[in-house]
């Protein structure tokens, strides 16, 4: 296995998908475990991961993201989501999930639980918080999108969507989700020219600050 600079090195945005080639069960659910996996502000996880493979859905979802052809060509795609009420019926489940998984007291998370809910309740609007929940739900993207190049599976991010419609045709309101980045993930076409091109990127002493 390529070590994960190689990986790295090796994945691109996929602009052209190979239509034939899918996606094993296992496949498809390391990538979601590994999104289920990422880091996020006081392990809150404040996202839905939204898996779409029905042809005629996505031919939908195509129309609302400018005809972009992996939004059907690719074996899956995975809408980020935010979920719309960021309150304290969330920090409550997630502590009623630490105490069953660490088999401890609800009591003892009590001033862990507080902390949270002021945290999130110094946001001056219900957009701040989704906007904080936003830049979380980017963390997760990231962690999918090294996971799948390192297990050789391409990718492709996408913001190039109308949300809103989106939300309609995947009937996300009523979930208490709104739509936020996209991943379409499969196995890239031969005639991807884009597979060929080297990496740009501006070199370590332009990108990296080192504070002495």
């Amino acid at each position: 296995m390529k070590n994960i600079i190689e990986s790295l090195q090796w994945r691109y945005a996929t602009k052209q998908f190979d239509t034939t080639k899918k996606l094993t069960e296992f496949q498809l659910d390391m990538l979601l475990t590994a999104a289920r996996l990422s880091p996020s502000s006081f392990g809150l996880q404040p996202w839905k991961f939204v898996v779409v493979t029905d042809p005629s859905v996505r031919a939908k979802l195509r129309e609302a993201a400018w005809g972009q052809s992996q939004i059907t060509d690719a074996s899956a795609l995975i809408v980020f989501c935010v979920r719309k009420n960021i309150d304290d019926d969330l920090v409550d489940a997630y502590m009623q999930s630490i105490a069953a998984t660490r088999n401890v007291s609800l009591d003892s998370l009590k001033s862990f639980a507080d902390n949270i809910k002021g945290s999130i309740k110094s946001r001056p609007t219900p957009e701040s918080a989704k906007e904080w929940s936003t830049r979380q739900v980017y963390i997760a993207l990231g962690v999918l999108l090294t996971t799948a190049a390192h297990l050789d599976i391409d990718a492709c991010p996408m913001e190039g969507f109308d949300p809103k419609k989106f939300d309609d045709i995947l009937g996300l309101a009523v979930l208490g989700l709104e739509s936020r980045v996209l991943a379409a993930v499969g196995f890239r076409s031969a005639d991807d020219k884009s597979a060929s091109m080297k990496k740009v990127r501006f070199p370590k002493e332009e990108v990296v600050v080192d504070v002495k």
